[in-house]
């Protein structure tokens, strides 16, 4: 059951908590779940983050992600979004599994997790979109159902923004890497089911990648010292 949020503000999200899932950070927004009657939701709140990461990078960021889960609106293994409250905080629906950061260490995935994860990339890819940020486990969710989910879509970009030379060529490595992720994470639970040309291809990633991956981890860095 989605929730109601016309009219909500971010006061009543919080006086609506019940659980609190992450404290927020000088980068970071809060996590925590929210209740009415039989309806739980996840609320991402850059609105306790401090002024400047606030106004500057939290709004773009909630304007960004909001765009993306609007594009994959119906998408099974996306939450669904259910609403923006003062643009700071996105309501989402709440996912019923865990996430598979170090899940390696307690259970080993199936390859039929992976091969599902592969179509869900695929799917969304087909939408004109790309994750960007699946090699981070944290944000991948083992669902009480054995399917995937998929969350944190704040570093999602269009192809339509990557249309024009030399930006298509790089989105196309974007969509590389989300589907090598798919492989990095398989190769933590069952390695013996990576398909063998995914793994030649996955071993073999150009020097390209590599500085595009380098230059994204600088710039995290880099932000981080700014706020």
């Amino acid at each position: 059951m989605a929730l109601r949020l016309e009219g909500l503000t971010l006061r009543d999200l919080r006086d609506r908590k019940k659980a609190t899932l992450r404290e927020s950070s000088s980068t970071r927004p809060a996590l925590y779940r929210i209740e009415e009657g039989d309806a739980r939701a996840v609320v991402k709140d850059y609105s306790v983050n401090r002024w400047v990461f606030r106004n500057l990078v939290g709004r773009f960021l909630v304007w960004r992600e909001s765009k993306a889960y609007r594009r994959l609106r119906g998408i099974q293994g996306v939450p669904a979004l259910y609403g923006v409250v003062d643009g700071l905080a996105l309501v989402l629906e709440e996912i019923p599994g865990r996430s598979i950061e170090g899940l390696e260490k307690e259970e080993k995935l199936p390859a039929s997790f992976f091969e599902d994860m592969r179509n869900l990339v695929a799917t969304f890819h087909r939408k004109g979109l790309c994750h960007c940020d699946l090699k981070r486990a944290a944000n991948v969710l083992f669902g009480d159902d054995g399917k995937p989910y998929l969350i944190d879509w704040s570093a999602a970009i269009l192809e339509r923004e990557f249309r024009f030379f030399p930006a298509s060529r790089i989105y196309k490595r974007f969509l590389l890497d989300d589907r090598h992720a798919v492989i990095k994470l398989q190769l933590r639970h069952c390695p013996e089911a990576v398909p063998p040309e995914d793994l030649r291809r996955y071993q073999r990633r150009s020097a390209l990648e590599r500085a595009l991956r380098k230059l994204r981890d600088e710039g995290r860095h880099l932000l981080q010292k700014v706020v």
